[in-house]
């Protein structure tokens, strides 16, 4: 998967995830399959990458040309996200970024952080094609960032679905960007997440893309009660934005 392809709906690499369906219980199809009908119009919302004024926006605050980014939507982030993400770093300026899921937000997220003076950007992802697309978009653009490759397994925190293998973690994370593992795999396999949460200060921040899909709308709510510390808030955009900041 060329990080310049169109992407469908269903996450390509979601279908390839070793063992991934054979080890899926039939809850976690249940679950699949129910919000899959239900979320059926943020998944066709997800479709479109953003409107062309956002994303020339985007483009002028991190200085890039336009073909530096691939077509935006899909499973990928819409422009609308990539902007939100280009201004916290823009304005915060984290010394320790990591994400969760790359592609084109590693690519902004590396300009940004280069634009603020500097800052370590750590990046994973389940995918090692997609690995490689992306090392060399960065290498491009002459920006540098560590993007490592992360197995799915089993989820900590008793969350559901399949969870990153995170090795080499930051102690201390200042911004968490969360924009995967897929939804096709459990509509709340974003949720898990929160096992990272204690690595962020006061001050510190974590952006949670598909915010507007109804299985993010349940990590939101699970976030909320078990994180008093943190003060969480829905920003605008065609797939939903959350932001949440520890405030204590």
């Amino acid at each position: 998967m060329s990080l310049h392809h169109v992407t469908p709906v269903l996450p390509a690499a979601a279908k390839a995830i070793v063992g991934a369906t054979s080890r899926r219980s039939p809850g976690d199809w249940a679950h699949v399959l129910a919000f899959g009908a239900v979320g059926w119009p943020w998944l066709l919302r997800s479709l479109s990458g953003g409107s062309p004024a956002a994303r020339a926006e985007l483009l002028a605050l991190v200085d890039l040309p336009d073909a530096a980014l691939p077509p935006l939507g899909g499973w990928r982030a819409d422009a609308g996200f990539l902007l939100a993400l280009a201004r916290r770093i823009l304005i915060h300026r984290p010394a320790q970024v990591v994400e969760l899921g790359g592609g084109a937000s590693t690519l902004v997220a590396a300009r940004a952080l280069a634009l603020a003076g500097g800052g370590q950007l750590t990046s994973y992802d389940h995918h090692g094609g997609f690995i490689g697309e992306t090392r060399d978009a960065l290498a491009a653009h002459g920006l540098v960032a560590e993007v490592r490759e992360a197995p799915l397994d089993a989820p900590p925190g008793g969350w559901p679905g399949r969870w990153y293998g995170l090795a080499h973690l930051p102690e201390r994370i200042d911004l968490l960007v969360v924009d995967g593992p897929p939804w096709s795999i459990h509509p709340y396999v974003r949720g898990a997440a929160e096992t990272l949460f204690e690595r962020l200060p006061v001050g510190g921040a974590v952006l949670l893309d598909d915010a507007a899909r109804p299985g993010e709308r349940v990590v939101a709510r699970r976030w909320r009660r078990r994180w008093p510390g943190f003060r969480f808030a829905y920003a605008g955009g065609g797939k939903g934005l959350l932001l949440g900041e520890r405030i204590r």
